[in-house]
């Protein structure tokens, strides 16, 4: 049976930012618009910009109830918590600047709440049509299924769906409970996931709930982000035994298994090739039909290589070090850590 809760709920959105006043220009533009009649606050949190949004956020004085501070450069996690702890809500749902909402979101929140009350919840994130190609190609790979989209959690997953910190809702009692965020970054959503269902606290996927990550960022630090990405990953196993999954390991596989399937090719071992070929098939044909684009589609196979060998190598080194050598994380991969 489930749970209705019983209190009146108070969103505090919350949205640090870092030197992209022109970010938050977009995202609080989209909040004007939002259909939602209840009250609701918005606290931005400067983490040590040299470019601040101070101005930017003035101008929506008369429109909407935001809240800004600023503070020193300490990272994404810290200014996330700093933020809920200034807060005046009872749930709070963190952001990314680069993001966009539809004017449909907060009142899908509420609705999913009243339906099945979770203390945290996930929200997934679409292509909006004014993105670039490239964004278009990224923003498949990273959400599809048939790359790495699947390994947050399946959509009826109650307890299971890892959310990610672009668009993330954490109640105030799970926030108090766990303490917020940790120092690693990227990876400190999963982390904080696993803190709360330590806590006995569950997670849900609230599908409707989505939002329009832009995501901006060129190939290079695309291939720099999925690195990192792979990096932390065996981290997180190591702090949190039990949360590991194979598919964890589908990147490195995908990257040594092709290298070999093109190796093989030249002693006339064909069927690995035929294997990788008919994958790769099947993820531009899902592209194409996604995207209604055959450059986008190709341009997905481009970032789907970056993804995974970008990805597999960060994993396979962090998983070596991380579990051969006698250093904690901190000290080996110092860069991943506020």
């Amino acid at each position: 049976m489930a749970f209705v809760y019983m209190k009146p709920l108070f969103f505090s959105f919350i949205v640090p930012v870092y030197n992209r006043p022109e970010e938050i220009q977009e995202l609080l533009e989209s909040m004007v618009v939002m259909y939602y009649t209840g009250d609701y606050e918005i606290v931005i949190v400067e983490d040590g910009s040299q470019r601040d949004a101070e101005a930017v956020i003035r101008s929506f004085s008369d429109e909407l109830n935001v809240a800004y501070y600023k503070k020193g450069n300490t990272g994404p996690g810290d200014s996330r918590n700093y933020g809920m702890s200034k807060a005046k809500g009872n749930y709070f749902i963190v952001l990314d600047s680069d993001c966009l909402l539809p004017p449909e979101y907060l009142t899908e929140v509420e609705n999913e709440l009243k339906r099945s009350y979770v203390d945290c919840y996930g929200g997934p994130d679409a292509a909006h049509e004014s993105f670039s190609d490239t964004q278009k190609a990224i923003d498949f790979v990273m959400t599809s299924f048939l790359t790495t989209g699947g390994i947050r959690g399946g959509k009826n997953a109650v307890g299971r769906f890892q959310p990610r910190s672009f668009n993330m809702g954490i109640s105030k009692d799970a926030f108090e409970a766990t303490g917020g965020f940790g120092n690693i970054h990227p990876g400190e959503d999963p982390d904080l996931t696993f803190r709360i269902w330590n806590k006995g606290f569950v997670s849900r996927l609230f599908p409707k709930a989505y939002v329009y990550h832009k995501r901006r960022i060129d190939w290079k630090k695309f291939h720099l982000q999925v690195k990192k990405f792979g990096m932390v990953r065996p981290i997180l196993n190591k702090w949190h035994p039990g949360t590991a999954k194979p598919t964890y390991w589908f990147p490195s596989l995908f990257s040594l298994g092709s290298i070999a399937a093109l190796l093989l090719s030249f002693f006339g071992v064909l069927l690995p090739t035929l294997f990788f070929g008919t994958y790769l098939i099947i993820v531009f044909s899902a592209a194409l039909f996604a995207k209604k684009s055959f450059k986008v589609a190709f341009m997905a196979l481009y970032a789907l290589f970056i993804q995974f060998f970008g990805y597999g190598y960060g994993f396979l080194k962090s998983t070596i070090l991380v579990n051969f050598s006698n250093k904690r994380p901190e000290e080996v991969f110092p860069k991943l850590f506020f």
